[in-house]
């Protein structure tokens, strides 16, 4: 009897087990697979939408179905009122969008970085991408533990004498607070001939912003083009975000066709997303 006993309660935990998959190994209603979810988001730089007002801005990223931007000043200038913030957030909302971060921002002295920081706490934001002197590091460390506003430093490739790729950034801010970090343009890192996978995964821990895009080539005459045509390996980009469970934006910059962008915007986007589906 004992014997039987435990048969059955064998062959019943077995049929248990066999009911319970993990969470990695759920099967979608077409039978196949289910992914997790990817903790990084897709985003727009505000850049990308230069030349454009911001309704025709948030028209694009109404047809790409992107509902995240880092906001730009000639969108939202520095000098808003409290009043054109809230109707800026509003005109946001009502669009899908959430607006993340604030920047780039160049700073040359102490009062700018005051006012770079300011703007942030009233935007509502607690990210800034901007690009200070190497001098007032120190500075921006000491307004980062005030606010508790992070802080990205962007890289700008080749011809930029202060942060020309992550590497740079990295060696400036590694002994300073953990809440400054990179803006990493992948982009313009490449352009300076370094590897954007490798040093996703050498630095992700203060990677707090990505600038997602493709070059032509790794010199300074590399020049933006559709995230699928250019030489960076986006697949083992996506593989990297993934590896070191990246959880910040990945901004779309685009900068080719900047006066009739929608084309190769549409095109990046859906790239993008299909490599992330596939892989």
């Amino acid at each position: 009897m004992n014997s039987r006993r435990t048969f059955v309660k064998k062959g019943i935990a077995g049929l248990m087990a066999g009911s319970i998959v993990p969470f990695s190994e759920k099967v979608n209603a077409a039978g196949t697979p289910a992914k997790k979810e990817d903790t990084f988001k897709l985003g727009v730089a505000g850049y990308s939408f230069y030349h454009f007002k911001l309704d025709e801005a948030l028209e694009m990223m109404k047809k790409t179905d992107v509902h995240f931007l880092c906001i730009k000043d000639f969108h939202l200038p520095y000098n808003s009122t409290a009043e054109q913030i809230t109707a800026f957030h509003q005109k946001l909302k009502d669009a899908g969008v959430t607006g993340y971060a604030v920047g780039p921002i160049y700073t040359k002295t102490h009062q700018d970085i005051d006012n770079a920081f300011d703007y942030a706490k009233r935007v509502g934001v607690d990210l800034i991408v901007g690009i200070p002197n190497h001098d007032d590091l120190k500075y921006v460390e000491q307004k980062v533990k005030e606010t508790n506003i992070r802080y990205a430093i962007h890289n700008h490739g080749p011809e930029d004498k202060l942060y020309p790729n992550a590497t740079s950034v990295y060696n400036h801010v590694k002994d300073l607070d953990p809440r400054i970090g990179l803006c990493f343009d992948m982009g313009h890192n490449q352009r300076d001939n370094q590897d954007p996978v490798t040093d996703l995964g050498k630095y992700s821990k203060r990677i707090f912003d990505i600038h997602l895009k493709n070059v032509t080539a790794a010199t300074k005459d590399g020049k933006t083009c559709e995230l699928g045509r250019g030489i960076i390996d986006i697949p083992a980009f996506v593989k990297m975000l993934r590896k070191v469970k990246y959880s910040g934006s990945c901004s779309l910059e685009y900068e080719k066709d900047m006066k009739d962008p929608l084309a190769g915007i549409a095109e990046s986007v859906g790239y993008f997303r299909g490599v992330c589906q596939a892989s």
